[in-house]
């Protein structure tokens, strides 16, 4: 078993040799997943991981990547995408120029899928989507656009139950068993590491996307975050959160209003 001081030592071996901060990430989920890389690598003892963390940079891509989330999908909960299509890509689209951020992008299967929201809405010669993560691998993958053929047709069917009436292979080029979309959706992407723990506020946008995120934070940092999508965003600016995490109790609560279920906030003026 891997005692909690351990686990302290080795947050405060991330933060003063690398300056990765995972100190208010949930204690519990950095638990369980450091026990699964000890696992996986074979290491005989927390000492053996902590001593390869500290003096091989190169361990710590792999080490960053495994404790941090990348589970994501195209037009996840597609009634969430619906609601984005149906309700609140009509009032950007009143804008000169829209600005959204997708913060803790993972893959980007997500920044994908609203940038094919954006052009049906013929929307995407006027906007940027801004992807971030805080690990530089998989925001190589969110480069190169391109992801799994065999993931396809359920990302097709769930384009389709967000309203989607377009041939979905239409975005994309199969070949090799990868799918790799359409230039003019990646051209309007911009890519860049972001420690939503550390790092601050870098533009104003539209609507910031932060879904299955915060639920890996402890109640102090998800506090912090959400103060920084507050000064990200400007006003009368939508905030859409993942279906268990929620503006309710936090810091920023009483500058919002939910619109409907689907867990997208309005920023008060």
């Amino acid at each position: 078993m891997i005692e909690e001081q351990e686990i302290d030592l080795l947050l405060n071996d991330l933060f003063d040799i690398y300056g990765y901060d995972f100190t208010s990430y949930s204690k519990a989920s950095l638990k369980r997943r450091i026990i699964r890389l000890c696992s996986l690598d074979k290491f005989p003892s927390f000492a053996e991981l902590r001593y390869r963390v500290r003096t091989d940079p190169t361990y710590l891509k792999r080490f960053v990547e495994e404790i941090t989330v990348n589970v994501t999908e195209m037009f996840r909960d597609p009634s969430f995408y619906k609601s984005l299509r149906e309700d609140i890509l009509p009032v950007l689209g009143t804008k000169p120029f829209i600005r959204i951020w997708h913060a803790g992008c993972s893959t980007g299967e997500e920044v994908y899928s609203m940038a094919i929201l954006l052009k049906e809405a013929n929307l995407l010669r006027k906007s940027l989507l801004y992807a971030t993560d805080l690990n530089p691998s998989v925001l190589e993958k969110v480069r190169k656009g391109i992801f799994p053929l065999t993931q396809m047709k359920q990302y097709s069917e769930s384009y389709i139950a967000s309203g989607g009436t377009h041939d979905f292979s239409s975005y994309y080029t199969a070949n090799y068993g990868q799918a790799k979309f359409n230039s003019d959706l990646s051209e309007k992407i911009i890519i860049s590491t972001h420690n939503l723990v550390s790092d601050s506020s870098f533009n104003e946008f539209d609507l910031i996307l932060c879904r299955n995120v915060l639920i890996y934070f402890d109640k102090d940092l998800q506090d912090r975050v959400l103060k920084l999508f507050d000064a990200s965003l400007g006003p009368l600016g939508y905030l859409a959160l993942g279906t268990k995490e929620t503006l309710k109790f936090s810091a920023v609560q009483n500058k919002f209003r939910q619109l409907n279920r689907e867990k997208i906030w309005k920023k008060m003026m």
